[in-house]
């Protein structure tokens, strides 16, 4: 495969998509810059993308598209294994690594993405120094491979209810790890099936007699030597799923299976030899592993939509179809309003999450470097705010790529255009680690706590400060839509205005006799539309203040604030009875946010293009015929067709052995 650095032009690139690029309005290397850190950190990412695409060994010219499931995990593993060992022989920096297997995997999701996602990850985190003088360099070197065994045939995203349970007896300083119920069968957990030899298995821990709730356990699955399943450990695969069919997602089952008590991952709680019991800090310690996973899906919902947008917006500009008026020629597809209105919100949503996502990783490095020292407070607000924020980003992203898939038409429901599978991983991790509706709960239970503090004048950590501000809406007056502080203000107290209102709500049931609970579930719609009011507006400040406080050309500025702005402006024209119901806006204020997002719309068309050529795609990444940098759609797609298994031969084995006969006895019928 020819790969394309977009800061070189291959040679026959689709006239329309050359005419886009000479016509934009800012410097896409400027922006490429600010998305990633600055110059010198794009030019290292493309060199180490380069050492795995340069690579003969991640050559396939097989597409995944065609291959089954037994060969999507053989052909994954050997990725994997490559990768592996390149990152060793070309000495990969730690900073880099993220960026080499992203690029070296491209191809297919390896069947154990997992060990590195959330296994190693969850050592680092929760286990001991001792313990990680035993189990960190082993799992970061592949000496062993790991799973993240969490999620049961029963139980998912109720992590206290689940059902495997580690008893310690003091006897023998073991833990005994057992399944004791079919629904306490761990099921779904990535490389679990066929790859892992062990795992961190989250059991409810029973000690003197005592259930402590869940804790991490580090159990071997199977044999170092011949890979069989360990004694007492029942392993398996659990079926083909909707998508990431190369992983081997997985099931286990363990009768009454014996670790050493040290296999406790006991950082922050532990077990001592005699059966005593010592407690963490905070309960939500035990759930960091997830917070850090949750951070990292705002930036894979994030990175869905980067792709999907690239490959609809270009090829959108490649389409041409129909005619805007009589005999001229036809149009591109992107100069229709109704494809950018598809389109360009998704494309803003795409910047507005990366963004957020970049804020996110770094309060989470801030908030573990504090816990590192014992401080636990910021621990709340970031398990809080990744909560809501994979529910909401990755429903979005999910929704997107779908209205991506379907701006494109008949061409987008193929595999070819890439588009499938973006919408397949969307909708996928809007259940993987939390399901989305549980996961806006946990956020909204959160705020109404923040909300009852602020009520009695306790000070808020920044992210839920504007709740202590909550004001009655002032009386309506035109306000000036079209600007950032206006339109911030909007979402502030539309978010404001809806927690208060879920809070106060729940506690008139309490007041009308409802148990705590039983008020919980009456206004649990409220809820969570609170807390979704509430991640909206934490984007869209964030959008608002990257805009304002990036370092940045005045000609990038000026692009991203009208992203920023067609952001808001979408938003409140989704949400528009939300903004209306307590009067904050009025009916001509929404007229006039409909009117400026057609502006921002016909704004942002010419710089379409350059936007998502910015997020710096390679064709290899992407895996898309429509979205490819040359815009050679039709060439490619029908090369694509052609390359498929049932196009070997001229006529299949299956038409001599049931079409011709049958049509032979039809025909002797005449």
């Amino acid at each position: 495969m020819t790969i394309y650095y977009i800061t070189k032009m291959p040679a026959q690139v689709n006239p329309d998509l050359a005419k886009e690029r000479e016509n934009a309005s800012f410097g896409v290397q400027k922006l490429t810059n600010i998305l990633y850190g600055g110059a010198e950190k794009v030019r290292r990412r493309r060199y180490i993308e380069s050492l795995a695409f340069n690579d003969p060994a991640y050559s396939h010219d097989e597409d995944p598209n065609f291959l089954s499931r037994d060969e999507l995990y053989s052909f994954g593993l050997k990725d994997a294994v490559t990768t592996a060992q390149r990152i060793k022989e070309l000495n990969i920096a730690e900073e880099d690594v993220d960026t080499y297997r992203i690029a070296a995997l491209s191809w297919a999701e390896p069947g154990i993405a997992l060990h590195w996602i959330a296994f190693t990850p969850t050592i680092f985190q929760q286990a001991t120094d001792e313990q990680k003088e035993k189990w960190l360099k082993p799992a970061q070197e592949l000496s062993i491979i790991g799973a993240y065994a969490q999620t049961e045939l029963g139980h998912g995203t109720f992590v206290r209810g689940l059902e495997t349970t580690s008893t310690y007896d003091p006897a023998t300083q073991e833990f005994v790890i057992n399944s004791p119920t079919l629904t306490s069968t761990k099921w779904w957990p990535g490389a679990l099936g066929k790859t892992a030899n062990h795992a961190t298995v989250m059991a409810q821990l029973y000690t003197q007699g005592k259930c402590y709730g869940p804790h991490n356990f580090l159990v071997q699955l199977r044999s170092l030597e011949d890979h069989q399943p360990c004694p007492g450990v029942t392993l398996g695969d659990i079926g083909p799923k909707f998508g990431g069919n190369a992983n081997t997602n997985g099931f286990a089952r363990f009768d009454h299976v014996r670790i050493p008590r040290e296999n406790m991952l006991m950082k922050f709680a532990r077990v001592e030899p005699d059966g005593s019991y010592i407690q963490p800090a905070s309960s939500k310690l035990a759930y960091s592993s997830m917070v850090n996973i949750r951070v990292g899906m705002v930036r894979d919902a994030a990175n869905i939509l980067r792709k999907a947008t690239t490959i609809a917006i270009r090829y959108s500009c490649v389409r041409r179809q129909s005619e805007m008026k009589p005999g001229e020629p036809e149009p591109q597809i992107l100069d229709y309003q109704t494809q950018q209105y598809k389109l360009f919100p998704q494309l803003a949503a795409a910047y507005a999450f990366w963004f957020a996502a970049r804020f996110m990783k770094d309060q989470y490095l801030s908030i573990t470097g504090s816990i590192e020292k014992g401080d636990m407070s910021g621990l709340a607000e970031l398990h809080g705010l990744s909560s809501g924020m994979k529910s909401f980003t990755t429903a979005v992203a999910s929704n997107g790529a779908d209205v991506c898939r379907m701006a494109c038409g008949g061409h987008g429901y193929s595999h070819a255009s890439g588009l499938p599978a973006l919408f397949i991983h969307g909708n996928g991790i809007c259940t993987a680690e939390g399901e989305n509706t549980v996961m806006m709960l946990q956020t909204a239970r959160y705020l109404v706590k923040c909300f009852v503090q602020s009520q009695t004048g306790k000070k808020l950590p920044g992210t839920v400060a504007y709740l202590s501000a909550v004001q009655p809406s002032p009386v309506a007056s035109t306000k000036d839509m079209s600007t950032l502080d206006t339109l911030v203000a909007a979402f502030q107290h539309r978010a404001a205005r809806m927690v208060g209102h879920a809070a106060k709500q729940m506690q008139r049931e309490m007041q009308n006799g409802k148990a705590r609970e039983d008020a919980w579930n009456s206004c649990s719609v409220l809820l969570i539309k609170a807390a979704e009011a509430h991640c909206h507006f934490f984007v869209v400040r964030n959008f608002v203040d990257t805009v304002r406080t990036s370092d940045v050309d005045e000609s990038v500025r000026a692009v991203l604030t009208s992203l920023c702005q067609l952001y808001a402006l979408h938003g409140i024209t989704e949400h528009a009875g939300d903004f209306l119901q307590d009067g904050y806006l009025t009916g001509r204020d929404i007229d006039a946010v409909n009117s400026h997002l057609c502006t921002m719309l016909s704004r942002v068309r010419p710089d379409a293009v350059a936007l998502v050529d910015a997020f710096d795609f390679r064709d290899n990444v992407l895996r898309s015929v429509l979205g490819r940098y040359d815009g050679r759609v039709y060439e490619h797609l029908y090369e694509w067709a052609k390359k498929s298994p049932l196009n070997k031969s001229e006529v299949h084995d299956s038409y001599y052995k049931y079409l011709q006969p049958f049509l032979k006895s039809n025909r002797a019928k005449l």
